[in-house]
C-alpha cells in the first residue's frame, strides 16, 4: 500500500499465461464481469460512452446486497483500463480502479490492477483510508485469479 498524500493505492500483480489482446477482450467486455469475478453475483452495461466510446461506459454491478456501479474514465488499447467506482459508503469521496497490461514474454502478460482510494486529508481520515485498501487487497487478488482463470483456461 502507498500514500499518495490524500490517496491510499493498493497495487497487485499477477503474470497470466495469456497475450495481452485475450486479456483485454475479457476487461473490456464490461458489463460480463460477473462471468469471471467469483464474488460478483451479476453485472450488466449500464450506457455505452458517447459517440460509442469507451470512456463514459458505465455498468451495474451487484455484491450481495450493494450495488455499484463502475464508469470507464481512461483507457489505451491493450495496455489499460480505468474506471471510478460509484455507490460506496458516503465517507469514501473517490475509488479509481485501473488495470494494466504489460507483455513479457510470448504469451505472457504481466496484470497490474490498482485501487487508489480518497478519503479525506484529516489524520482520521487517513487511517479510514489505510484500512479501507487492506481490506481492498483480498478483492483486488479474487479479481486477478478470476481473470487468469478465465483467460488461461481459454488457452488450454
Amino acid at each position: 500500500m502507498r500514500l499518495n498524500g490524500a490517496v491510499a493505492e493498493i497495487r497487485r500483480k499477477r503474470t497470466v499465461a495469456a497475450e495481452p489482446q485475450a486479456i483485454w477482450d475479457v476487461l473490456t467486455d464490461f458489463g460480463a464481469v460477473s462471468t469471471w469475478a467469483d464474488f460478483v453475483d451479476h453485472s450488466c452495461l449500464l450506457e455505452h460512452g458517447p459517440d460509442g466510446n469507451a470512456v463514459g461506459t458505465s455498468r451495474r454491478v451487484q455484491l450481495g446486497r450493494n450495488t455499484l456501479v463502475e464508469r470507464i474514465t481512461g483507457v489505451d488499447p491493450p495496455h489499460s483500463l480505468s474506471y471510478d467506482v460509484e455507490g460506496l459508503p458516503r465517507l469514501v469521496r473517490r475509488l479509481r480502479s485501473n488495470w494494466t497490461l504489460r507483455p513479457i514474454a510470448r504469451g505472457m502478460t504481466e496484470v497490474t490492477l490498482s485501487s487508489a482510494v480518497t478519503i479525506g486529508s484529516n489524520p482520521i481520515q487517513g487511517v479510514a483510508e489505510r484500512l479501507f485498501g487492506r481490506g481492498s487487497v483480498k478483492q483486488l487478488d479474487l479479481l486477478l485469479d478470476g481473470l487468469a482463470k478465465r483467460v488461461e483456461g481459454n488457452n488450454v
